[in-house]
């Protein structure tokens, strides 16, 4: 039975070369994703404050859909002052 040859080198640049593209891609990434808190935060409250008006308007105050809209929007407003806490408690 004949062996499939290898060459031990050739593996081990892929790899390296492989995990410094990774590498790369991460440190690249990480500062953008801290720059967009206070604008996905801010989203997240519009996007919720929408839908919750909406479910008033289609279903009343006190239908499911509006407690459910209620509750996410205000889960959005304690994330937004939880990270303005944390911005100025930083800077």
């Amino acid at each position: 039975m004949k062996l499939l040859p290898f060459n031990l080198g050739s593996i081990l640049g892929k790899a390296a070369l492989a995990t410094a593209a990774l590498g790369i891609f991460l440190a690249a990434g990480a500062p953008a994703a801290k720059a967009n808190d206070w604008d996905d935060c801010n989203r997240r409250i519009a996007y919720t404050d929408m839908r919750y008006h909406e479910a008033v308007e289609r279903f009343g105050p006190y239908s499911s859909a509006a407690r459910h809209w209620a509750h996410e929007r205000h889960e959005a407003y304690e994330r937004q002052e939880h990270l303005r806490h944390e911005y100025r408690d930083r800077y």
